[in-house]
């Protein structure tokens, strides 16, 4: 039987695409995550709306999160990823933290650490101003800004709270307790089959 590895993906959106609103674009790319090449979903959380960040820089997120099996390596899956954000019209050049038709973050596989502890605990501790206008030029795992982001961990902590950040052992409910409430204001889990226009 072939060796399958752990992944975790977040996805995110806040700009209509082809597949129409972000809600349906993140169901829908959960849709084309299983149909094979490679990946299949385990399980996938609930659908979030979330304020944009940074604060004012665009409409609200659809966020979730999704654990996936896979035989592919990381720059594989990666390119993977990248192909299905293409698909739904996402423009890599209009800069980081900018408005998107669909993103597919690799959040982690397996318990790699890319490329080693050294360069992931230096962006893990970017500051802010930095992380702004600066972008690795190579693939690092777990990602360096998961224990920071609550639009990532709320969701995930529903399909994987044990989870263990491989370089501190924090689990994701570990992390998402050490955020604090203000982490998590405006976010709101949608029910299902509702979409991100507020009640």
């Amino acid at each position: 039987m072939e060796n399958l590895s752990f992944g975790i993906i977040a996805l995110g959106a806040n700009l209509p695409s082809g597949a129409g609103d972000p809600v349906q674009a993140l169901r829908d790319a959960l849709l084309i995550l299983h149909e094979g090449n490679g990946i299949s979903v385990a399980s996938a959380s609930r659908i979030w709306r979330t304020p944009a960040f940074p604060p004012g820089s665009g409409p609200d997120y659809a966020n979730a999160a999704a654990v996936i099996r896979t035989g592919l390596t990381a720059p594989d899956l990666l390119d993977r990823l990248h192909g299905i954000e293409a698909r739904f019209g996402r423009d890599r050049s209009t800069g980081r933290w900018s408005a998107r038709a669909l993103d597919l973050d690799l959040i982690a596989l397996d318990d790699l650490i890319l490329p080693d502890p050294d360069m992931l605990r230096r962006w893990v501790g970017l500051p802010l101003d930095r992380q702004r206008v600066e972008t690795p030029d190579r693939l690092i795992l777990p990602h360096p800004r998961l224990q920071d982001r609550g639009f990532v961990l709320a969701p995930l902590a529903e399909i994987a709270p044990g989870w263990r950040h491989p370089l501190t052992g924090k689990t994701v409910s570990r992390m998402l307790a050490e955020l604090g409430p203000d982490a998590l204001s405006g976010m709101v889990p949608l029910p299902l089959g509702q979409g991100l226009s507020k009640p």
